[in-house]
């Protein structure tokens, strides 16, 4: 059944329900053309009846950039929880086969705009071009990996803007990058509850989950020969994953974190598969280990 203004919508082919069966070809092959947001939902769920009819709203304004899918997770469980849907709504954006970006939560219609923009790569709307250049300056800034340089630019940005949700974001990474894990944490306990479903503060805070439980673990040569000793010590494998991600090895933590996944799909409640999920989110979308990552995770779930 079509939620509340869906027939409408399905007439002009940008809004569709899909099943597990139907979702390789209405959500994977079809992104490969424009991107798709997939809309998790349930008949029971009141946050999701006030989003759906703001996600068709703005789709149909779109005029065919992207598509909407929606899944009934009561009735289709298999894809969200290989993705690790916990929560609805959740909306997942596609682009050319793969998971590009993502929201829980009922957004506003002017955040669901926002979100869709950047999809598309439209003009943003938001701070004015001076903010946005030096936020910009800040990214590229911790990406080369200067993060006390990145950090000067976003405290900057922050004494003109104190709510800048990108900045707050920004320098809690900053904060990770350099160890200061306690700080990022104070950082991002500061970000308004309404605004902590944002993109940046979602990564932010992936990325500061996964700092804290690599700094519980030993180091990396012990766990490299607990692995060389029994190859199906998945729990060692899983800990060098995180211990190498901790030192910038991103390639090779996907490599072990994807052999456990093929070697034992449910192992630890499915928790290679949500690590990496979980690490995609913290390394972003446009990074190349989360670009092949996804691409090769994708091959495995949907052989």
């Amino acid at each position: 059944m079509l939620q509340n203004g869906g027939a409408a919508v399905a007439a002009d082919g940008l809004v569709k329900d899909t099943t597990t069966q139907g979702f390789m070809k209405d959500v994977i092959e079809e992104s490969r053309r424009q991107p798709v947001l997939v809309d998790f939902w349930a008949p029971w769920c009141q946050p999701c009846k006030q989003l759906t009819p703001i996600l068709e709203k703005v789709v149909r304004a779109a005029k065919g950039k992207v598509k909407l899918v929606k899944m009934n997770i009561d009735e289709h469980r298999a894809i969200p929880q290989q993705m690790g849907i916990q929560s609805i709504p959740a909306v997942i954006a596609f682009v050319n086969g793969q998971p590009a970006d993502g929201f829980m939560g009922a957004l506003p219609e002017s955040q669901v705009v926002a979100f869709l923009e950047r999809l598309t790569r439209g003009k943003l709307g938001g701070p004015d071009d001076a903010v946005q250049q030096a936020l910009e300056a800040a990214d590229a800034a911790l990406v080369e990996g200067d993060a006390a340089g990145a950090a000067e630019i976003y405290a900057e940005v922050l004494q003109h803007d104190p709510e800048s949700v990108h900045a707050m974001a920004g320098l809690a990474r900053c904060h990770i990058e350099t160890g200061a894990l306690d700080e990022a944490r104070r950082i991002l306990d500061q970000v308004p509850a309404a605004k902590r479903n944002q993109a940046a503060v979602t990564a932010a805070a992936a990325a500061l989950e996964v700092a804290e439980q690599a700094a519980s673990l030993g180091p990396i040569v012990e766990l490299e020969k607990r692995l060389a000793a029994d190859p199906r010590d998945h729990q060692a494998r899983f800990d060098l994953a995180l211990a190498l991600n901790a030192k910038g090895r991103r390639a090779e933590t996907v490599d072990h974190l994807l052999e456990i996944v093929r070697r034992d799909r449910q192992w630890n409640d499915d928790g290679a598969r949500k690590q990496l999920v979980q690490l995609f989110e913290a390394w972003g979308p446009t990074d190349e280990a989360t670009v092949t990552g996804r691409r090769r995770l994708s091959s495995i779930l949907f052989a």
